[in-house]
């Protein structure tokens, strides 16, 4: 299904009532299109004079460093990629509501998290969490739920993902050989991992 960020938006606060923080969930697969969708919907609630922001799970991913002597650097972004302690420690901060947290942001053009790079203080009302692994039933993934108000799934068709995943590593100038192994060797699988491994979402959207 489809649903204008508007009316997402207008479900989230109805459901919202009197919450001082509200969590939201934004998950699905590696070219699904969860940052876009998560700067829209924090536009769209900040619009309506809620306070809102985004904290990206890509921010969590371990340094290069740590992936190269656990051997998974050419596998980054799997599941095990990433500081899931870290993130499940912010995550119960952020919903605490209570003082302000500063969470990391990862810059993709230079493959690093970045520390302390946003700030979600008590008065963003609605926190937008976006990544791969926000609905995940499987290891220390699995301690997320419960944590979110509000759960969006977006799963496109896999042929739909592979052209838009093309399209992102292309577009990082990599060479057809280094964006094949992105696509096939590790984006693709995360994806089908997300979509057959995935906890019931509040919404479910099957982009075309």
């Amino acid at each position: 299904m489809t649903m204008p960020i508007e009316d997402i938006a207008g479900e989230i606060v109805r459901r919202a009532t009197d919450a001082k923080r509200v969590l939201i969930a934004i998950a699905g697969p590696p070219g699904a299109g969860k940052s876009t969708m998560a700067d829209q919907l924090a536009g769209t609630l900040r619009m309506r004079g809620e306070g809102a922001e985004v904290l990206p799970m890509d921010g969590f991913h371990m340094d290069n460093a740590v992936l190269i002597a656990r051997g998974l650097l050419a596998r980054k972004g799997v599941p095990e990629s990433f500081d899931v302690r870290g993130f499940l420690d912010i995550i119960r901060a952020v919903r605490a509501a209570d003082q302000e947290v500063l969470v990391p942001v990862f810059d993709r053009s230079r493959e690093i998290a970045i520390a302390s790079a946003r700030v979600v203080s008590p008065a963003h009302r609605f926190i937008i969490v976006e990544g791969n692994y926000l609905l995940l039933n499987q290891g220390q993934w699995a301690e997320l739920e419960g944590l979110f108000d509000y759960s969006i799934m977006i799963a496109p068709p896999i042929e739909v993902l592979e052209e838009r995943l093309w399209a992102r590593w292309r577009g990082y100038k990599l060479s057809e050989e280094a964006a094949h192994a992105k696509v096939y060797g590790n984006d693709l699988p995360n994806g089908r991992l997300i979509l057959e491994n995935r906890r019931p979402a509040d919404l479910t959207l099957e982009q075309t």
